[in-house]
């Protein structure tokens, strides 16, 4: 039996990892892939497996990763055993760059992609909000956000309450109601 593998991809603020930790309270058989950032794990945000820049290039150069990427200064990593739940029949949902999706695709040819965005101001409240990013980086990462979905992508718009985002995410997932 397989499962699915879904990049959840989209600008930074859109709300991913809330909507994936909704989904994943509400949906107890889907699986939410913990990254890897070289990024402390007191400096807030995602839960993580907070690595060293060294440690993360020992683990990537050993394949431990099923894609990594760069972005913002940090490394980030998806750990290869996501396919062990994917194996299992599992859903397994991580949040992607849309930069990495040729190399994850590359990886995984069934991946499934889902593009989480919202309107600019919203973006911009949610960036301020989290307090990681001056003004000048807010600026930056909006217009990157303009971007368009991936070839192929399901998109959610996450412009309402978190329990809608969910919702949505759900549905573009096509999860049932009562689990995954």
């Amino acid at each position: 039996m397989t499962g699915r593998l879904v990049a959840v991809v989209g600008p930074s603020g859109a709300g991913k990892d809330t909507l994936l930790a909704g989904l994943a309270r509400r949906h107890p058989g889907v699986v939410v892939a913990r990254r890897a950032i070289t990024r402390p794990a007191e400096a807030g945000g995602e839960d993580h497996i907070a690595l060293t820049p060294a440690e993360f290039a020992a683990r990537a150069a050993a394949g431990a990763f099923l894609v990594h990427w760069q972005a913002h200064g940090l490394d980030y990593g998806i750990p290869r055993e996501v396919l062990d739940a994917v194996a299992a029949g599992r859903t397994v949902l991580f949040n992607g760059s849309r930069a990495a999706l040729p190399a994850a695709r590359a990886a995984y040819p069934a991946l499934e992609v889902v593009m989480v965005t919202a309107p600019a101001p919203v973006l911009a409240a949610r960036l301020a909000a989290r307090g990681r990013e001056r003004p000048g980086d807010i600026a930056a990462r909006l217009d990157r956000s303009a971007l368009a979905a991936p070839e192929g992508a399901a998109c959610v718009v996450n412009d309402a309450s978190v329990a809608e985002g969910v919702a949505r995410l759900a549905a573009a997932l096509s999860l049932a109601a009562a689990g995954a």
